[in-house]
């Protein structure tokens, strides 16, 4: 085994073959990181959306329930070929990349606004009712009371979302996108050894996703004593 790795090892690491690579990594860290800056918008709105007691944005509240609870039950993949079999059938020419983007989106928004969600609900309610005593409207207590002090629980969980999340795009190979594990897969039918081939991806999944690890564990550890007496 370890001869054929010597043999292969030139030609598996030439030019062409880094560049495919590199272009497939910077796919993957594409999708991850679109996905997680819109899920983080639009999972933050759905969460103050959940905290509204409006009568009339009712609808919106239950929509926005629903919405959240389905995506989080649905496996990455089975969500994948939904919005990619919706898109064919609705016409719209879409790059794969586009379609995959958009499951992306929806996983990360659900996932993200559940974990704002509990990041609210760990602030007391007594600051709540301090709030609405002042006269703050929902925005302001949010922005004001809440935010800061319900990042403290948010942010760990969030990062610990990420990095799996960059995992998970993995399976966007399955409708074409040439992100990382498609690369594995084509470098793999062109003869080059799997445990090469494979060993190499997970390397760079390695080097993508430890920063990021470092990153929440270095936050996590800032905010354990701010949150202990």
């Amino acid at each position: 085994m370890w001869q054929r790795f010597a043999a292969e090892l030139p030609e598996f690491f030439g030019y062409y073959n880094l560049i495919f690579l590199a272009k497939a990594a910077l796919t993957t860290i594409a999708l991850s990181a679109i996905g997680a800056l819109t899920g983080s918008v639009v999972g933050f709105a759905a969460a103050v959306v959940r905290m509204t007691r409006a009568p009339l944005l009712a609808p919106l509240r239950w929509l926005t329930v629903l919405l959240i609870e389905i995506f989080r039950r649905i496996p990455f993949l089975v969500t994948l070929m939904l919005v990619f079999f919706v898109f064919q059938l609705s016409g719209f020419d879409l790059s794969m990349f586009t379609v995959a983007l958009v499951a992306v989106f929806l996983i990360a928004s659900s996932y993200l606004a559940e974990i704002i969600r509990a990041g609210f609900d760990s602030v007391h309610r007594n600051q709540w009712d301090a709030a609405a005593a002042m006269n703050f409207s929902l925005p302001a207590t949010i922005r004001y009371v809440v935010l800061p002090q319900a990042w403290r629980v948010i942010l760990p969980p969030a990062f610990g979302f990420f990095i799996l999340f960059i995992k998970n795009t993995a399976l966007a190979s399955q409708i074409g996108v040439i992100e990382l594990t498609y690369a594995g897969k084509v470098l793999n039918n062109k003869g080059f050894s799997a445990a090469l081939v494979f060993g190499t991806l997970l390397i760079i999944y390695f080097l993508i996703s430890y920063p990021l690890a470092l990153s929440g564990a270095r936050l996590e550890k800032r905010l354990a004593a701010s949150r202990t007496r």
